[in-house]
């Protein structure tokens, strides 16, 4: 019971005094954990879920936090990102509002001078350009549709089978383990 709860305290707590090392990735794992906050770990079911399909991955806010985690180690965070914000666009009410947020979307992840500029093919690049000339909360649909197909035909299988995916799947059932320990 005690190794269980050291086993899971080191994958929670940063315990370099800990003499319990399972896994040689654990600062790894730790260190994204931190920055979503340990606190909003998915569940065993959440994990089980998000395996079925990409859009169940994307419906949960714990889905998107930890999609973004792994998008972030591949350098393509830029579409989780430029996701969420057409996302929050949506539920903009002003038109004074919407139309910054899209300027702003637009400078940030489709201009081509953009750090952060997310692939989209021409096509779609000449829609939004067409779109920024009056944009609304729409301007943004077909880029975010396309780089939405990008992230699930391209990074979600490898989300699937990435380590931490793989580490919260275990950290699970290391709890799991525990409680059953603990109840008996």
């Amino acid at each position: 019971m005690k190794l269980i709860r050291r086993k899971i305290s080191g994958l929670l707590n940063d315990e370099a005094s800990s003499p319990v090392r399972t896994d040689s990735n654990r600062s790894e794992i730790r260190s994204q954990a931190q920055e979503t906050s340990y606190m909003n770990l998915p569940t065993e079911e959440e994990l089980c879920d998000w395996r079925v399909s990409f859009d169940r991955l994307m419906s949960t806010r714990k889905g998107q936090e930890f999609f973004r985690q792994f998008l972030r180690s591949e350098y393509s965070e830029e579409n989780m990102l430029f996701w969420l914000a057409c996302e929050e666009m949506k539920t903009l009410k002003e038109e004074e509002v919407i139309q910054k947020k899209a300027k702003d979307i637009y400078e940030d992840y489709i201009s081509i001078l953009s750090p952060k500029e997310v692939s989209i093919d021409s096509r779609i690049r000449e829609i939004v350009n067409r779109n920024m000339l009056d944009p609304d909360m729409h301007s943004f649909n077909e880029a975010q549709l396309q780089i939405y197909q990008l992230m699930r035909r391209d990074s979600y299988h490898r989300f699937i089978n990435s380590p931490l995916y793989k580490k919260l799947l275990a950290n699970c059932q290391i709890n799991k383990q525990s409680s059953e320990n603990g109840n008996s």
